[in-house]
């Protein structure tokens, strides 16, 4: 079975977010091991600046990889996808062995190059600027979305 981890800088702060992200995870459980690791965002006054700060973060993002694992970096200038070839993307992606997905949301100042370098792609809703919350709502959306296009099945409004 595909094991998905979704690493999100910053915690979910609003009832909303969480019961829309728990909705998703509660649908993904038949397709695939899908799961959240929540990486402390760190305050740039108190970190000595913004770069340190995504330093940082990104010292927890790359420490929560499991190692072996397929990166894909959720970046603003990132390979854009249709839904329908998004599916295609990770069927390809398991066909070829890839068991191990991670999708990296970085902090609202963006991730570090050691993580930028460990990624091996990145992805892009497209050149709109969602907020963290709602980018991690979309992101558990459409992977729902791609296993129920990848097996036929209708999608549930």
């Amino acid at each position: 079975m595909l094991r998905i981890t979704v690493i999100a800088v910053g915690k979910l702060k609003e009832k909303f977010w969480t019961a829309a992200c728990d909705e998703y995870l509660k649908r993904l459980r038949p397709y695939a091991k899908v799961a959240v690791a929540e990486i402390p965002d760190v305050d740039p006054a108190r970190a000595g600046g913004v770069d340190a700060a995504r330093v940082r973060e990104g010292e927890g993002i790359l420490a929560a990889v499991p190692e072996g694992a397929r990166v894909i970096l959720m970046a603003i200038e990132g390979k854009q996808r249709s839904s329908e070839g998004f599916s295609q993307h990770l069927d390809e992606l398991a066909l070829r062995g890839e068991s191990d997905l991670v999708f990296v949301i970085g902090g609202s100042d963006g991730v570090s190059e050691a993580v930028r370098a460990r990624a091996d792609e990145t992805f892009s809703f497209g050149p709109v600027t969602l907020p963290h919350n709602l980018a991690r709502v979309v992101l558990l959306e459409q992977i729902y979305r791609a296993f129920k296009i990848s097996r036929g099945e209708p999608y549930h409004k």
